[in-house]
């Protein structure tokens, strides 16, 4: 029986988690991702258990929300096609086009069929309110704090946060959260999308802030922290959404009014929050306009 199997499972996942390294933890979330959408698929089509569509569609949400897409693409079609549960085309729009965004070859297929999605978050998909950080007033650069900074990275990549990162009112520590995450201290890393540098400039972000020489560790760190010092304004110190919008953008972050529901964008806030330890960080108000999302993301 399957459900029986599930629960071993899950018995067995549990105990072993507690035994493994830190490292591990991401693995044990995938698996538990996977089991739950095996766990939806059984209720939808009645494999081992009595099918329960409303349990199946609960079930794919909360693979969804943590960035599924196998999930989202599965959940899309129980909408469109109004299988067990009511007919919601809006609503399956939106699951079609997240799964796609993610690369679901399926799912990019039927955005040829599907409008776009409208502007009501599924309930089951609509994040946490964001917390609110402390502004701060525009004044002259401030010392770079004097506590040990937490970094495996090499000295002078370090000693560099902390000269550039306090004229930009951003914690180094945060700082060093990012470069560690996007490049994990490679100078001259470059991905497949050309984001380049300690802190994976993309081209246009490089040229927005001024970046002629994206190599250039010190022009890197620069460019890095003046895209931070705007998100931070944008997001009002929201280090999640902040995090989020480095590496999906901003646009999308507003879109899904939150953390956007793709793995690679899910994995990465974590790792920024682990690293950085921060949930909130001061920002300027006179940097940028809060996003005209904000408001709407903390009434959820």
């Amino acid at each position: 029986m399957r459900l029986p199997t599930l629960l071993l499972l899950l018995c067995c996942l549990a105990g072993t988690a507690r035994a493994q390294v830190q490292s591990d933890a991401s693995t044990s979330d995938d698996l538990l991702v996977r089991l739950t959408r095996d766990e939806a698929v059984a209720y939808e089509n009645g494999e081992g258990v009595p099918r329960d569509p409303v349990r199946a569609a609960q079930l794919y949400c909360q693979a969804a929300r943590q960035g599924d897409a196998e999930s989202q693409y599965n959940l899309a079609w129980m909408y469109a096609n109004g299988r067990g549960i009511d007919r919601n085309d809006a609503t399956a729009s939106f699951f079609f086009h997240a799964a796609a965004e993610q690369g679901l070859p399926q799912a990019v297929r039927m955005l040829e069929r599907v409008g776009q999605p409208g502007t009501d978050i599924p309930d089951c998909m609509r994040p946490p309110a964001p917390v609110v950080a402390a502004a701060v007033q525009a004044t002259p650069a401030a010392a770079a704090p004097a506590a040990e900074l937490r970094s495996n990275g090499p000295k002078y990549i370090v000693d560099l946060v902390k000269t550039i990162a306090p004229e930009y009112r951003v914690d180094p520590q945060l700082a060093l959260a990012f470069i560690q995450v996007e490049s994990n201290f490679d100078v001259v890393a470059q991905s497949p999308k050309n984001a380049q540098g300690l802190m994976q400039l993309i081209p246009e972000t490089a040229a927005r802030f001024n970046v002629k020489r994206p190599f250039d560790p010190a022009q890197n760190i620069r460019g890095g922290l003046a895209y931070i010092r705007w998100l931070l304004a944008y997001y009002r110190g929201d280090v999640t959404l902040v995090a989020a919008a480095y590496n999906a953008g901003e646009g999308a972050v507003n879109r899904y009014r939150g953390v956007p529901p793709y793995a690679e964008t899910l994995g990465y806030v974590s790792r920024i929050l682990k690293s950085s330890r921060m949930l909130t960080h001061p920002f300027d108000t006179t940097v940028t306009e809060a996003s005209p999302q904000l408001a709407v993301m903390r009434k959820f």
